[in-house]
Order: C-alpha cells, then structure tokens, then sequence
C-alpha cells in the first residue's frame, strides 16, 4: 500500500467525491474511503489547494491483535481521564500547570507505581495522543468560558468510557504501511480491506472500534484541491421535516426518514436485549445487533447526505440556507424527527463539499421572516400557523408554496449578503427586518 502511495498520480484524486463514488450502505465489509471525508470532526482545510482529508477503511486485526487493541484503548481512556482529574484539582486548588508536567504525571511517573505499571505494555505514543486530545479539550472548555471560542458555550470535558465507541489516535512513528497492512506499534500488522489507494503519504491515523465489533482505520492524507467550472446559477434552500430540502427553483428532495422506517426492526432488537441476562453471551450479541442496525441508519443517512450535498454543491455556483438553531428546535416534541431528518450534517456537508470544489455556501440570519414576506413584491404578510402550506399574498395576489417562497426570500437575502457570487449584479428583494413569530416554519 505504501508503494501505492508513492507512486499515485494526483489526478486520481482529483475523482475521489464524484457522484458515483459516494459511499454505498449495501456493500457489506467493504468501506468506501470517501464515505468519512466529511463526517469526522476534522473538517477538510485548503491551503494553497491542497485539501486535508480523511480516509476510512475497515481492517480485520487477529483475535490476539484485537486484545493488543483492546489494551491500547484502556490504556489511552486511563491516561485520558487521568488527564483530566490532574487538571481539575490544579483549578480546584489555584495552581497553574503546565502541559509538560500533566504528562509527566499520569505517563511517566505513573508508569513506576504499580497501580499504573501496566502502562507500559502499550506504545508510548497512544498515551501522549490522549494527554494532547485532554489538553485539546480543555482548552476549547476554557476559551468557551472566557468567550474566545465561537459557538455556544461547551461544558466541562467528560471522561471517557469503557463501553461504547473506542479510539485511539497515533502519529508517524506509531504506525506504517506494510504492503497491504497497517503496522500499529505493539500490535503488529493489520490486515486492511483497501478499497482504493491513498492519494498521500498519511500524516496519522485514528484506530476505531465501534460498538457493533467493526474496526476501522481513518487516515489524514493531503490531495490536491479540485475546483469546478464556474456556473451562473445560484440557489436558496428551505430545510423542513416534510421535505428534506426545497429549493428556490421548486425542486423538492423528499424527506427518506431512515430511522422512523427502521424503527420496529429496531423495537423488537431492543426488546430482546432488555430480555438477555446481564454478562451472558446471547446479550453481546443481541447488543451487537442492535448497534449494527443503528450503524446501517446513520450509515444510510450519511450516503443521502453526501448525494444530496454534491448535487447541489457541482449544479450551482452558489448555495444559501437558513441558519438553523437546530439544537434549540431538537428540545421540542420534535427532536426525533429533526435528528432524523439530520439539517445539520447535511449543511456541514454543503460548506465543507462548497470549499472543497471552490463554490459558496453562506447562511443567512435565522431570525429572517423568510416564510412572511412575499417573494414577488417583498410585502410582509404576517406570521402563519404551521397547517398553512400554500397562501395568497394580499397586496399582488400571488398564490404562494409557503417552502418554495421561503426559498427565494433565502436566495434573496443570500445574494444582498454576498453580492456578485456569480459575477453579475444583484438586485435584493426587500425583505422586512422584522423577526419572525412563532414556531419555526420547518417544523412541520
């Protein structure tokens, strides 16, 4: 696989987010690299068009190297938590300490007691990674705080977990490529379904678990950045439960509902796990059940996602879309169905597939009276109820699909914003200022 690397011309790469080559959920063991690209919490960066990506494959380590894995993740969620008490009772107690001495504490000097000797069974670099991802989290906790972190305000990191999802993150000097295996030091070489070659040299890899027993291998690699041609068309997009996605130019994306169509398969899954006895074998499995159906929804989700995104990414020149508060809209009688439905992955793959391909995507303010005011003469018609689809504008008489308009007060307020995103001019509707009552037209 190395020698791949190394000899892989950049114009492979320049392919790896086509249509077509989007992740497929039905193709069983084998694991689609781009299907990951966007989903993990690095998000591509460009510089100087070179585009940081991720790429996952599914491995198969050995029984014997799923225990050596099995080690390395307790050992990383020990250091990990042991991180984060060191550095709360510095804080509880007014000392200031460094990042040096942290590891120095819960790594070095933990090694010689022998409530912590085991930790040296593992690679040293597993460790540091989970003292740097403690040190990371509690940074983003304090710039929260102290207000230099955009976003809302996060809470005290939390410590990880025995159960569930396990990872664990290694450098260059933690692992290599082998051929057709990935070498993870202290584990041995892994076998690794390879479902297309890595455009780069990667810069590190992160070692997954997930909880239906999968294993994975996510690799940072760097590819050339490959930006479509230009277009002139340009379009707003009204995000909703009925209709995933309406467009300004009346495209409507039906809304596939994944988890509610797999939700009695999912019922009758969790039933028998709540039967199964506690620590008994048939409840593993039943357990591995339930999480493998619940992969096969986010899975599928995900694959809607990427299509959706890409198509509107590669037919417009430039893509406008509400800011949602989605989590605030997630805390009504509501929240399945908006989870379900996934708004924000599906806006986090539009910016990121938008940056990608040198196209613009911008939000407008979410309190816009987008679904108020009449597209043709900008009139403000007053709040709506929900059961309202279709309305009349009363001072030009214009019958009105209450997304569709949504839709082109979106396109509208998107070009007033960003003017000239495809090179002519911009003439804005006028849209009121005025905030919008009541609950959010989406929700619906």
């Amino acid at each position: 696989m190395l020698a791949g690397v190394q000899h892989r011309s950049v114009e492979h790469a320049a392919t790896v987010l086509r249509h077509e080559d989007q992740m497929n959920a039905k193709r069983g063991n084998d694991v689609s690299a781009t299907a990951v690209i966007l989903a993990v919490c690095h998000r591509p960066t460009i510089c100087s068009g070179i585009v940081k990506v991720r790429y996952r494959y599914r491995i198969y380590p050995s029984p014997g190297q799923q225990q050596a894995l099995a080690r390395v993740f307790g050992c990383a969620r020990v250091v990990y938590n042991d991180c984060l008490r060191v550095r709360d009772e510095a804080y509880a107690a007014g000392e200031k300490i460094s990042d040096t001495e942290v590891q120095r504490r819960v790594i070095t000097l933990a090694k010689l007691t022998p409530e912590r000797v085991w930790l040296g069974e593992v690679a040293s670099v597993a460790l540091v990674q989970a003292c740097q991802d403690a040190r990371r989290a509690y940074k983003n906790w304090y710039d929260s705080l102290a207000g230099r972190r955009k976003g809302r305000q996060i809470r005290h990191p939390k410590p990880r977990r025995k159960h569930g999802r396990q990872s664990v993150r290694l450098t260059r000097n933690g692992f290599a490529l082998h051929r057709q295996r990935l070498y993870v030091a202290k584990v041995g070489d892994v076998r690794v379904e390879w479902s297309r070659d890595l455009p780069s040299v990667p810069s590190s890899v992160t070692v997954i678990r997930e909880p239906d027993g999968r294993y994975y291998a996510s690799f940072v690699v760097e590819r050339q950045a490959t930006p479509l041609p230009a277009c002139n068309r340009e379009v707003g997009i009204d995000l909703g439960l009925n209709s995933l996605v309406v467009t300004s130019d009346g495209e409507v994306i039906a809304n596939p509902r994944f988890l509610r169509a797999a939700e009695r398969r999912l019922i009758r899954a969790q039933r028998v796990l709540s039967r199964r006895q506690k620590g008994s074998a048939n409840r593993a499995m039943a357990r591995r059940r339930v999480a493998a159906m619940h992969r096969k929804v986010r899975e599928t989700r995900l694959d809607h996602m990427h299509k959706v995104a890409l198509r509107l990414v590669r037919d417009n020149q430039a893509v406008y879309a509400e800011d949602l508060c989605v989590s605030g809209m997630a805390r009504t009688r509501l929240a399945k169905s908006i989870f379900d439905a996934g708004w924000s992955q599906l806006l986090r793959c539009i910016e990121e597939k938008a940056a990608q391909y040198g196209r613009t995507f911008a939000g407008i303010g979410r309190f816009a009276p987008t679904s108020q005011v009449c597209s043709t003469c900008g009139v403000k018609d007053g709040p709506k109820p929900l059961s309202v689809r279709t309305w009349t504008c009363a001072a030009c008489g214009t019958v009105h699909d209450r997304d569709v308009n949504a839709a082109k007060n979106i396109l509208a307020a998107g070009r007033a914003d960003n003017p000239n995103a495809c090179g002519a001019g911009v003439r804005p509707h006028p849209v009121a200022a005025d905030a919008e009552a009541g609950t959010h037209r989406s929700a619906a």
